[in-house]
């Protein structure tokens, strides 16, 4: 077997190897073997494996040596890592969002879920100058209705995205819920918080937290902005 016969056998088996690593995370993390950051980062091995092996493949393929099997392999699977994490650019690297970032609605049925038994749900007061300045956007729902049904308006809401209701006290105007992301089967909490205002309508303020890593690809801040509207319309849609 010559040099570049051993070459190409290397990318063929490395390229395979990307592509196994890269299919098996989401696999493992949908089926529910695996949960938490762990099927991500087999994901994430794999996505960075096969563009070393794509670029090295095409490198090879500009010297005349040919792209290969297991180049075209790694070079497909690198592309699509770039398009997922390409939707990260930009975003803060914060994981929590919230529409009222003074006084934020707090977990507090979260905190005693097992999954958050070790996390801190406090909303971190350093993330409240990150968002003002990513999403200025973000603000609370405005329903002409007192509470009650304002706070049935906001649970209607929130079942229509598709969020597991996790606690609620309707007479304190107080919803949790927990999302969980269709292929990683991460989970975020969220809190939802109705208020009555003096000219007789209602202030609705939601706050949305990762439970795991530091970003979130702009997933929280784009539900937020999704369940406002979808109160204040009277209809939801997933995000």
């Amino acid at each position: 077997m010559d040099d570049g016969t051993s070459r190409a056998g290397r990318r063929n088996a490395f390229g395979a190897i990307a592509l196994a690593l890269f299919v098996i995370g989401p696999a493992l993390a949908w089926l529910g073997v695996l949960h938490g950051l762990l099927p991500f980062v087999l994901f994430g091995l794999g996505g960075l494996t096969g563009l070393v092996v794509g670029v090295v493949s095409v490198i090879q393929a500009a010297r005349g040596r040919g792209l290969g099997r297991g180049g075209a392999v790694g070079l497909g699977v690198g592309v699509v890592f770039i398009a997922v994490a390409s939707r990260g650019v930009g975003k803060p690297r914060i994981n929590d969002f919230t529409t009222d970032p003074a006084d934020p609605p707090a977990l507090v049925h979260a905190a005693t879920l097992p999954p958050n038994a070790a996390r801190d749900m406090a909303y971190p007061k350093a993330f409240a100058d990150i968002q003002r300045a990513c999403c200025a956007d973000l603000r609370p729902a405005h329903v002409r209705a007192g509470p009650p049904e304002a706070f049935a308006r906001a649970e209607a809401a929130a079942g229509q995205m598709d969020l597991t209701i996790t606690w609620r006290d309707p007479s304190a105007g107080l919803l949790e819920a927990m999302a969980t992301s269709r292929l990683f089967g991460f989970h975020d909490d969220i809190a939802i918080r109705v208020r009555p205002e003096t000219d007789g309508t209602s202030r609705i303020d939601v706050r949305s937290k990762s439970r795991d890593g530091e970003g979130d690809l702009g997933v929280n801040a784009a539900r937020i902005r999704t369940f406002v509207a979808a109160v204040e319309a009277g209809t939801a849609a997933p995000p």
